[in-house]
């Protein structure tokens, strides 16, 4: 005979590390159109490309509200404000949609503008 299996309310609870809540907001950002990843450089040395670049704060509660700071790079010529808002909503979307958080607090900083005509490539490091 079988026994009746718990609500799923009452199996356990799901946390997700804060790194992975990050790549959700990384990602989220990267896919909205504008926004660029550019280029990392050390020392003089092309070392592959880097997109937005976030920080987090998960606070305490269900669902866990989550605060952002994002460093962007946009496409000129581009209106930053809708950029963003794109942005800001794209995060929203994905952190409820993939895990069950709720953005409270998102604050952007543009690090850079470039045009939208590609470098030529270069040769690079790996």
């Amino acid at each position: 005979m079988r026994t009746p299996q718990a609500e799923p309310a009452e199996r356990g609870r799901l946390d997700i590390h804060p790194t992975v809540l990050r790549k959700i907001v990384e990602h989220a950002a990267d896919s909205v159109p504008g926004t660029l990843r550019h280029e990392r450089r050390l020392a003089g040395i092309d070392v592959g490309e880097s997109g937005a670049s976030a920080r987090l704060t998960v606070g305490p509660g269900d669902p866990a509200p989550v605060d952002v700071r994002l460093e962007l790079t946009l496409r000129y010529p581009a209106t930053v404000r809708s950029v963003v808002d794109a942005v800001r909503t794209a995060v929203a979307e994905d952190l409820s949609r993939l895990a069950g958080h709720r953005m409270r607090a998102l604050a952007v900083t543009v690090t850079g503008l470039h045009g939208a005509a590609a470098a030529p490539d270069r040769a690079r490091v790996l």
